[in-house]
This record gives C-alpha cells, structure tokens and sequence, in this order.
C-alpha cells in the first residue's frame, strides 16, 4: 500500500533546508563538504521515518551521519524528528543508492547501516535489493577500507540472500546473529520494525 501524499510536504521540507541536501549538484564528488568539521563519516541507506538515525546521531555526537531515503514522504518525518532532537550531525539526501557514487567521496564511509531494507520478495525486483551485488559494488568505492555494512532484516529469505550477495562481492562476514534482540549486541537500537 503506497502513503498517501503528507499534507504541506514541500513547506515541511523547505522548514528542514539546513539539513536536507536539495542541490546534489552543488557537492558533486563530495557531499562530505556539508559538514564543516571532520569527524567519521557514517551513512544510513533507507532511513524512512529517522528513527535510528536520530537516536544513533544523538548517541554519537562525534560522528557525522547521511541518510538516505528516496520518499519524500517519509523524509519530512525522519528531517523534523532531526530537527526536534537538535541534532547538528546529521544530514539527509533525497534520491537512491544507486547515484551515490557520484555525490560521496570514494573512501570516505566509515560504516553504512542497511535496517530493514525492503526486500523485493519477487525475483524479477531482485536488481532493487540494497544487498545485491550491484549495489555492493557501490558501496566498495565509497566505504573506507576496514569499513563496517551493520545491516537488519525480519525477512529470513532477504537475509539468506544478503549473506549470498556479501559473500560473492568479497565481503568479510562476522557477527551474524538470528536474533538479534537476545544476542546480547552492545548499542542496539530497537527501531519500529
């Protein structure tokens, strides 16, 4: 079921400038250049409704955070419940993953967080999967080497699959967990899903 158009989405996000980047253009290459200190960088693929990255942002003021999420809809959300926090680390951009090799810096992503991702179910959306190897490849150029993917998933099919696509792109895998909750994790954050 798709979401019904927010009412006064657009003044939502106008109210929300200073941290929503509405020119891509203006840091082609290096998006990194919105932050004016150097602190890690870490990005969250699929934000929706800014849960995580609000509380990890909050958590975390010595690191830097992106998030990304390709509905507007959902973006006003994640942007005002930024903006209520206070929260100077963070920044969002509106498009998908597959154009952020123009716009990040090559090694320049400490960690990418994938929670929740939508999982495609039907095998002919399986080039939309966040994990796919295709996406994968994206991410090598813009994670620093030594970077971290942190990814969840309640969809044990998705989950077999990501394992799969790490593994055929070279991916190192440690801390697998099927129940995450009980796993006794440091720093979990428990989200909507």
């Amino acid at each position: 079921m798709r979401m019904r158009r927010k009412k006064h989405r657009e003044e939502r996000l106008e109210n929300c400038a200073s941290i929503v980047v509405s020119d891509l253009l203006e840091y082609k290459d290096d998006i990194t250049k919105i932050f004016s200190d150097k602190k890690p960088l870490h990005m969250e693929i699929g934000c929706g409704k800014g849960q995580f990255v609000s509380e990890i942002a909050a958590r975390n003021p010595d690191i830097n955070y992106i998030a990304v999420e390709v509905n507007r809809n959902v973006i006003c959300d994640a942007c005002h419940k930024a903006q209520e926090a206070g929260l100077k680390n963070v920044v969002f951009m509106h498009c998908g993953a597959e154009i952020l090799e123009k716009y990040i810096r090559r090694g320049s992503i400490s960690r990418l967080y994938l929670n929740f991702s939508c999982p495609f179910p039907k095998n002919a959306y399986e080039n939309r999967r966040l994990t796919n190897v295709r996406f994968l490849d994206i991410y090598s150029v813009i994670l620093a080497d030594g970077a971290e993917i942190h990814q969840k998933t309640d969809n044990m099919h998705f989950f077999e699959y990501s394992l799969e696509q790490y593994t055929l792109g070279g991916y190192k895998l440690k801390n697998i967990s099927l129940d995450l909750h009980n796993s006794g994790f440091e720093g979990n954050i428990v989200t909507e899903y």
